[in-house]
């Protein structure tokens, strides 16, 4: 297969999406440095328009369409980011676009796209059922389809986010980008190795899920099987026939990491950072967190993709952690039911720096009698040992844990 992106596209795909795409922040954080041992730097696409990278490839793709082509319409398929893009850059250019989603796509996402202006229609539960669905509407109806990864002015647009990191850190040694279908990687992957040969280009995939750490192991395009991950936007069976070569030629080495090590880093962001990354674009700092990352010189970049992530999801991955990481603790207490006890157990527990969030006593239904109360307690605390030093005082002062 003759490869046709370059660093002239990419450069060319810059000028295309000036003065729409922002130029995203990138920072240092000492806090992930000092965890990893590595010089980490954070790209933050999480602030790019539409919430992520996807904008730069649809609005680079769509400037590059015929005006017959823009008069068609156009369709796309995604999971939610790309569909923003699309959405976007479509509306901007007065052109009709109809995006398929898939019914698990968070609704975050889902609204986002018809507020950018395009039809919205959700089939299947993963990115191939409802791209398999979009190719089926095109053929009937003539309109461009727009790929999310497979298409060489998609890359380029999103390779313009490794211009923008030598730009700004040439000492840049490393970038660590999530892999989906392999669009953002092979974007950044020839405009990064073209300018400086020696970085080192590291993919990360969501474990249930990793087609294309299967296609590099089986040396062709290769689909596995689908899963519905926390990384939605990287949940892709089957990777793209032109992103695969890409890789293949430019990419120095792909991981992948878990359910667990991606919901961490999603919290780690939000806690240490004051970032809301979506589970794609925390995907990299988690094979950073998670040690996956060992061959990499000192200064690398974390590309957060993208922070669209539905609110109620961003709850539970904070309560999730907080109770793994024991500063939320629940318990029960068994009291003597008589006037003060209840107020003296409050007392305590501030004392010892608790902050209680709940607290509920049931009168009737402690084993050890009518005289007696089950009260069940839940707690904020400072860290582990906070929690642990509360419970051995609460024991101390005579109260039984049940």
């Amino acid at each position: 297969m003759q490869l046709r992106l370059n660093l002239d596209m990419v450069k060319k795909a810059q000028e295309n999406i000036k003065g729409v795409a922002r130029k995203t922040p990138l920072f240092y954080s000492s806090t992930f440095s000092n965890i990893t041992g590595y010089n980490v730097y954070l790209k933050c696409e999480d602030k790019q328009k539409t919430g992520s990278f996807k904008l730069r490839g649809a609005y680079n793709k769509v400037c590059c369409l015929t005006e017959e082509e823009k008069r068609c319409g156009v369709i796309a398929s995604s999971a939610g980011n790309h569909a923003q893009g699309v959405a976007y850059a479509a509306t901007a250019f007065g052109v009709k676009s109809t995006i398929f989603m898939p019914t698990t796509a968070p609704m975050a996402k889902v609204n986002a796209t018809k507020g950018y202006g395009a039809e919205v229609v959700q089939f299947g539960e993963v990115y191939d059922d409802c791209y398999n669905k979009a190719i089926e509407m095109q053929k009937s109806t003539g309109a461009t389809f727009l790929h999310p990864f497979n298409d060489d002015e998609v890359m380029a647009g999103q390779g313009t986010i490794a211009l923008e990191i030598l730009e700004e850190l040439p000492e840049v040694d490393a970038i660590i980008v999530p892999i989906g279908g392999g669009g953002l990687i092979s974007g950044i992957a020839v405009a990064a190795k073209a300018l400086k040969p020696s970085i080192k280009i590291i993919g990360v995939q969501a474990e249930i899920i990793a087609s294309t750490k299967a296609s590099l192991e089986a040396g062709k395009v290769t689909t596995v099987p689908g899963a519905k991950s926390l990384a939605d936007g990287i949940s892709v069976m089957t990777p793209g026939d032109k992103t695969f070569e890409y890789i293949k030629r430019y990419v120095d080495e792909v991981v992948t990491v878990t359910e667990d090590e991606i919901a961490f880093a999603m919290f780690s962001l939000m806690d240490r950072s004051k970032l809301i990354a979506e589970g794609a674009g925390a995907a990299p700092l988690a094979a950073l967190l998670a040690g996956k990352i060992n061959n990499a010189p000192k200064n690398v970049v974390s590309i957060i993709s993208g922070g669209n992530i539905d609110i109620a999801m961003a709850s539970k991955i904070i309560d999730r952690e907080l109770t793994k990481l024991k500063r939320r603790i629940s318990f029960n207490v068994q009291l003597v039911d008589k006037v003060g006890q209840l107020g003296s157990l409050i007392t305590l527990i501030s004392k010892l720096g608790g902050n209680i969030i709940k607290v509920r006593q049931e009168q009737n239904w402690d084993e050890a009698g009518l005289d007696y109360a089950n009260v069940k307690l839940v707690i904020a605390t400072e860290s582990k040992d906070h929690s642990e030093n509360i419970l051995d005082g609460i024991k101390e002062n005579g109260y039984k844990l049940i």
